[in-house]
């Protein structure tokens, strides 16, 4: 297992949530490119940080946005 870029995966998840935020400012206008977006750059966040190889769970509660933000914080502190 390489080392993590903690610091490039911070600045991806700050990224993450402002657009998390912004889909959750929208909720009567059309979400679906923002929810693609946030679809894709979780996948993104997978394969390029290999996040699944530093939390075991985090491929089943990928559709869950908060979730995996959670996670995600988690990773960033165990390797911090």
């Amino acid at each position: 297992m390489g080392k993590l870029n903690v610091q490039r995966l911070k600045e991806t998840l700050n990224y993450l949530q402002s657009k998390q935020r912004e889909l959750k400012r929208q909720q009567e206008t059309d979400t679906r490119s923002l929810e693609s977006m946030i679809k894709y750059l979780k996948k993104d966040m997978m394969e390029q940080y290999h996040l699944s190889e530093h939390h075991v769970s985090i491929k089943q509660e990928i559709k869950d946005t908060e979730a995996f933000i959670e996670n995600v914080k988690n990773i960033i502190e165990t390797n911090s």
